[in-house]
This record gives C-alpha cells, sequence and structure tokens, in this order.
C-alpha cells in the first residue's frame, strides 16, 4: 500500500503540467486495479496499512474519480486559473483517501478521515461559483466536526480499557448506548443521514465540478466505510437500537424524494436524490446482515459512478447557459441531441435500471430491510416510485420544451466530454457482469 502513497508524492513534479498529471493518475488506477489481489480478510499489511475487498473497492473508486475531477475541470486548465494549485488539492484529496480506505488503525482512520475535509473547503473556497461557498464551507466543516469530537472521546475511551486501536483487535467488554452514539454520529452526519443532510445540497450547489464529484462519489462513501468498520465491534450491541435508525432513514428518505420534485436548480435535485439513496444505504448497514452490507457496498460504488456523471452533464450545460436553473435549460433534445443519450442512460441509471450497479445494490438492500421487517415494503415501494419521477422529472424538464431563446450562441460538445460521461456509464453499467467479487466481502 505505500508503494502507492509514495508514488502520488512523486507526481508534485507535474503540477504545472495538467494533462501529464491526469494521465499518470490514470495508469495509477490501472495499476491498481489491475495488479493487486485482495481478499475478504486484511492483506497487504504494512504497518498500519492494508486492505480487503471493501478498501480495493472503495480506493480502486477514488483514484478513478480523481482521474475524471481533472478531466472535468478543464475550463480551469483552459482560463489558467490556479492550475498548480489546483493540482495540489487534488493530490491532497487523493493521498487523505487512499489513506482513510486502507488503515487498519481507528486513530490514524480519525485523522486522514478529517483530513479530507481540508482539500473539500479549499476546492469549494478557491474555485466555486457563488459568494454563498463561504457560508456552504462553513456548513460543511461545522456539520462535520459537530459530529466528530464524540467519536474523537469514544477513540480514547477504548483505547484506556483495550489498550488498541486496531479494528481487528477491539473487543468491548461493555458497551453502552453513550459510546454507541460516540462510535456512529459522525459517520450518519458524513453520509449524510436526513434530517442532518442539510450542509449537502448546500455544498454541492456552491462547489465547482470536480468538488461536486468528490463529495458525491467519495466523501458520502466514508460514512458507509467507516460504520462497516465500526460494526465489527459494535454490531452485535447495535441489533437493539437498529429499528431507530432505519425508521428514520425510510421516512426521512420518503420525504427527501418529495422534496426533489420541489427542486428548481439541477445540482440541488442531485444532490437530494443522493441523500435518498444514501439513506437506503444506512437502512442496508443497520438491518446487520449480509445482504445488507453487501447491497450498501454496491449501492455506494454504482451511486458514486452515476451520481458523478449526473454532476458533470449538469456542469457541461452549466459552462454553456451560465444557469442551472430548470427555467433556462430547456430543449436540449435539440440544441444537443448527442449528450440527450447520456441524459436518459443515467437518469434511468439513477432510478435503478438494469443493468447498473444501482439495481443490484437495490435489489440485495430491499431483501434486507424487507426480511428486518416486512411492514417497511410501504416505504421502499413509494421511494422506488418517487425516484423514478424524480430521475423523469430530471430528464424531462432538460430535454424537453422550448429552447430558451436568451442563449443566442451555443457551443458544441467536445470528445473530452464525451469520454468524460462514457468512462462513468462504463464501468457503472459493465461491473455487474462481475458481481461475485462483491458478494465475496463478507
Amino acid at each position: 500500500m505505500m508503494k502507492y502513497i509514495l508514488m502520488l508524492l512523486f507526481l508534485t513534479p507535474l503540477l504545472n503540467s495538467f494533462w501529464l498529471m491526469m494521465h499518470m493518475i490514470m495508469i495509477m488506477c490501472i495499476m491498481y486495479v489491475f495488479l493487486n489481489l485482495y481478499f475478504n480478510f486484511m492483506s497487504s499489511c504494512t504497518l498500519y496499512l492494508g486492505g480487503d475487498l471493501i478498501s480495493y473497492s472503495l480506493i480502486s473508486l477514488s483514484i478513478f474519480i480523481c482521474f475524471l475531477m481533472m478531466m472535468a475541470s478543464f475550463k480551469i486548465y483552459k482560463s489558467m486559473d490556479k492550475v498548480g494549485e489546483f493540482g495540489v488539492v487534488i493530490l491532497m484529496m487523493l493521498i487523505s483517501l487512499v489513506l482513510t480506505f486502507s488503515t487498519m488503525s481507528m486513530f490514524y482512520f480519525y485523522l486522514v478521515f478529517e483530513m479530507s475535509l481540508i482539500p473539500t473547503l479549499f476546492l469549494i473556497f478557491g474555485w466555486g461559483y457563488q459568494p454563498e461557498r463561504i457560508s456552504a464551507g462553513y456548513y460543511l466543516l461545522f456539520y462535520t466536526l459537530f459530529a466528530s469530537l464524540p467519536l474523537l472521546l469514544g477513540m480514547f475511551y477504548i483505547d484506556s480499557i483495550m489498550y488498541t486501536l486496531d479494528f481487528y483487535l477491539i473487543l468491548l467488554p461493555d458497551m453502552n448506548i453513550y459510546l454507541y452514539l460516540s462510535m456512529i454520529m459522525a459517520f450518519l452526519f458524513k453520509m449524510p443521514m436526513p434530517f442532518f443532510h442539510f450542509w449537502l445540497p448546500k455544498a454541492h450547489v456552491e462547489a465547482p465540478v470536480s468538488g461536486s464529484m468528490v463529495l458525491a462519489a467519495i466523501l458520502l462513501k466514508m460514512g458507509g466505510y467507516g460504520l462497516m468498520r465500526v460494526y465489527m465491534f459494535i454490531g452485535s450491541y447495535s441489533v437493539k437500537f437498529s429499528y431507530f435508525w432505519l425508521s428514520l432513514s425510510l421516512w426521512g428518505s420518503l420525504i427527501v424524494s418529495f422534496l426533489c420534485l420541489f427542486q428548481l436548480d439541477i445540482k440541488s435535485l442531485i444532490a437530494y436524490s443522493s441523500v435518498a439513496h444514501m439513506s437506503l444505504v444506512i437502512c442496508g448497514i443497520m438491518s446487520y446482515s449480509i445482504y445488507g452490507f453487501v447491497g450498501s457496498i454496491v449501492m455506494m460504488i454504482g451511486h458514486g459512478f452515476c451520481s458523478s456523471a449526473l454532476f458533470c452533464l449538469a456542469n457541461i450545460i452549466y459552462e454553456r447557459s451560465g444557469s442551472r436553473s430548470l427555467f433556462i435549460n430547456k430543449g436540449y433534445l435539440m440544441s444537443m441531441p448527442s449528450l440527450s443519450m447520456f441524459w436518459f442512460l443515467l437518469c434511468s441509471n439513477n432510478m435503478s435500471s438494469p443493468p447498473s450497479l444501482n439495481l443490484m445494490g437495490e435489489i440485495y438492500l430491499i431483501n434486507a430491510v424487507i426480511s428486518w421487517d416486512m411492514m417497511t415494503f410501504v416505504f421502499l415501494g413509494i421511494m422506488s416510485f418517487m425516484s423514478c419521477c424524480y430521475s423523469i422529472y430530471l430528464f424531462s424538464m432538460t430535454q424537453h420544451g422550448y429552447f430558451y431563446s436568451g442563449l443566442s450562441y451555443f457551443f458544441n460538445i467536445n470528445i473530452r466530454e464525451f469520454i468524460l460521461i462514457l468512462f462513468h456509464l462504463i464501468p457503472l453499467n459493465f461491473l455487474v457482469m462481475k458481481f461475485d467479487i462483491f458478494t465475496l466481502m463478507f
């Protein structure tokens, strides 16, 4: 694992060469995916770093999305808007993500978990669009830090009684409600859980396209990854409280799904749909079943590709029209017919159509939640229906209707943007053919 961290550090001389650095990250992604063999136990251990199949999946996703972030941010390179600094932020982000998903010590995990906030804030503050990005950054920072302090105190308590913070060596002799809440609240805020999600739409709307991509694709998944790790030693205690989190997530997801239909900002609609999907992941983890865990990891990876691609499409429109409003961005079926197919495919994947990873994850998650309690089928049915509603709403509002007459001149789609969307679509729809990897995780 250390060789990949060192390889990232040695990329620093390439910071001013935008394209070369982007291609080096892509080469590193290919090396990582094809030259590593991971098992469902921790392997490739070096000091406090190692990996299992969950780590392998999420690190591969992180490196791949960071490569696509640079490809999507061509406007920064074109306008020479602090290109070197942008490269530094991307490298910081990638190093913190790789360390987060590969560390075996809970204390190191906490450090790099919080460290990933810094480059995210730099992305929002440095390359955001509106002056409101300052308040969006504060929301992101203080929501996360408010829930993280109890996690730090809980870790100190565990260390005082167990004399270790290694995930695989912790075996708590006694659990109580305060320790339980301190262990999970930071991750629930990060995912985010419904009713604590207010930082997410604000951060997405104000962030540049690279910030939106990494927020949707990776940073929300850190919450699910952290929950899976702490459930290794608090799982048996948590079963008695799962009814609270499951009912809260199901009810919240239902409300957020309806809220999606009221959105007039494209990025805001996609952000709220992320909250609805992540609440289903919370339900899967809280059901404390193999089906729930497998469905959660598959849903997280599928959502990472799908949501990131939708933000890329929203940015392609924003760069041309200068607005994210659904009132102005209409009728693109006439002006950009070549992109309409990608809009259709990704909106379909967002509502879990075959053969996407989203569908496979949702099948597992619905099985897990209905196995937990049969009456949840009412909420799950309405949620599935509503996901179709807001995905069709997004597609029909942007692609149909009269083209806004105020947009007098329109740039064509270039090959970079086609490749960018294709690089999201291909793994999202073809990883299903190698689905047996995910079932080996637990």
